[in-house]
């Protein structure tokens, strides 16, 4: 893989012609931003600034999700410009959480995996299986999954075609859960969601979720899987075959 063609291919496809990810959301260029409002996510997703107009920007950004009442993030990628837009956008009252590895591979380089005994996996298709992930998810990150999960339910009511989640259980028991949504006229398929129970880690069941959603994303015909990948993610990812792109970190406003 050539990491800056295949970067550059991202950044044209995903983030410069980023489009609605669900129901009710909206995606804007206004300025030097691209901007995405929405039920499930709002923020900014590319941006082409300079030192000149980065700060009055941030400023008309701020402005503007404060006026909705909303929450929102900016998404920075470590090659984004000036190159102290990090700073402004602290100076500016947003606080940045913990970085994430843009992982990216080949669908058809990815092994294969096996299912772990013990475990079965099942895809998500009826709202108590909603409820389950739900389940999974507040477990394994220790966050609140209300809003994600209303606005998955309505994704897979109303647009079955672009997300597909699945769920690995123990006998009636979720253990792990994730979602894999495909992005229509792109080379790339991203992996979201993935988590474990924390007393189930370690046994692979990651790992064949993973390998679930390639074969999705292959029948499918998209050429890659894009994941922003944390710190407990990362090694599994590379060592599966992905390779870290870019840095990206969240910088987060709260009205």
């Amino acid at each position: 893989m050539d990491r800056d063609e295949t970067l550059a291919l991202f950044d044209r496809e995903l983030r410069q012609g980023a489009q609605p990810d669900g129901p009710g959301s909206r995606v804007e260029r206004i300025g030097g931003v691209i901007r995405t409002t929405g039920d499930a996510w709002n923020g900014i997703i590319w941006s082409d600034l300079d030192t000149s107009t980065a700060d009055a920007t941030i400023a008309a950004q701020l402005r503007y999700f404060a006026e909705l009442g909303r929450p929102f993030e900016w998404k920075l990628y470590d090659y984004d410009r000036p190159a102290d837009l990090a700073d402004r956008l602290l100076t500016a009252g947003l606080t940045a959480e913990p970085p994430e590895a843009l992982m990216v591979a080949r669908v058809a380089d990815l092994p294969d995996a096996t299912v772990p005994d013990g475990i079965h996996l099942r895809p998500v298709t009826r709202p108590d299986d909603v409820a389950l992930m739900a389940t999974v998810h507040d477990q394994a990150f220790g966050t609140d999954s209300a809003r994600l999960m209303a606005s998955l339910t309505a994704q897979l009511a109303d647009e079955p075609d672009r997300v597909f989640a699945v769920l690995a259980m123990a006998g009636d028991t979720p253990v792990s859960a994730a979602r894999l949504e495909l992005n229509p006229g792109t080379h790339f398929a991203g992996l979201w969601g993935g988590g474990t129970v924390e007393a189930w880690r370690g046994r692979g069941i990651y790992r064949s979720l993973i390998a679930y959603r390639a074969a999705i994303a292959t029948e499918r015909g998209y050429e890659y899987l894009q994941v922003d990948a944390s710190d407990d993610s990362r090694p599994i990812l590379q060592r599966l075959g992905f390779h870290h792109l870019a840095t990206t970190t969240p910088y987060t406003w709260h009205p």
